[in-house]
């Protein structure tokens, strides 16, 4: 079993103690700030659920996570598991399911930020690989806002295979790309089931992953015929695809 790690940030320890209580140890608040509204919330939730409180000077918080952004609140806790990949079998059932599949984004400041997009625009599950991935790490934590705690977040093995098994489901999967075969995102039709693969910042999709889209999109960007995908932060790029995929769903419930 992992050893416990320590989470910290007002929202993401909110989160992990709403969700799973259960896998926190120890709750460290700045000595000062406990009738802060947050952190007062904080260590009620953290004392109805038995865990124990330590008032802690801020210099020693900073050293326990290793941050100097705890907002005041370190929780010790078990570390955040991914989800078991059978849970895609429930997820590609719905009628209108999302998934983002992110390859190998390794960055945890990137990978917390598609996290925190990807609730706020009502992705049903996060895709990403064993290898040459970021992990849920209490840096990943902190910057999805509590994110990480809120969806089913599934590594795989096989990205390709597993992007198989999700279009045999009907899901259709769009990759973003600039190549000369990529349309507009916004000419592409987004409102069924659907997968979108954001590559990692540079690099872009692997060669296998490309083929196993059924179609590649591009985000248009002003003065720029095709865009440019890598001069866009892949966290960025990721919220104004996800925006898109919102707004056709949108307007199609709307007309329906």
């Amino acid at each position: 079993m992992a050893k416990p790690s320590y989470f910290y940030g007002i929202h993401a320890i909110e989160a992990l103690l709403e969700h799973r209580s259960l896998d926190a140890l120890s709750l460290f608040v700045q000595q000062g700030r406990e009738n802060d509204s947050h952190v007062k919330d904080i260590i009620a939730q953290a004392q109805a659920n038995g865990i124990s409180m330590q008032p802690t000077q801020k210099d020693k918080l900073t050293q326990l996570c290793g941050s100097p952004q705890h907002q005041g609140v370190v929780l010790h806790a078990r570390p955040l598991g991914f989800a078991d990949e059978g849970l895609l079998d429930n997820v590609i059932g719905r009628n209108q399911c999302l998934l983002l599949v992110l390859d190998q984004i390794t960055d945890a400041h990137n990978f917390g930020a598609c996290l925190r997009t990807a609730v706020a625009m009502g992705v049903d599950a996060v895709i990403c690989p064993k290898h040459h991935a970021a992990s849920l790490t209490p840096t990943v934590a902190k910057v999805s806002v509590g994110a990480a705690e809120m969806m089913p977040i599934v590594s795989v093995t096989n990205l390709a295979r597993t992007l198989t098994r999700i279009k045999d489901a009907g899901v259709f999967v769009f990759g973003t790309a600039l190549n000369e075969t990529a349309k507009p995102i916004y000419a592409a039709d987004l409102t069924g089931k659907t997968a979108l693969i954001m590559g990692s910042e540079g690099e872009g999709m692997r060669r296998l992953t490309t083929e196993s889209c059924d179609e590649l999109v591009y985000i248009p960007m002003s003065g720029n015929e095709h865009g440019n995908l890598q001069s866009l932060n892949v966290s960025v790029a990721t919220g104004m695809a996800l925006y898109e995929i919102n707004r056709q769903r949108t307007l199609a419930a709307g007309q329906a």
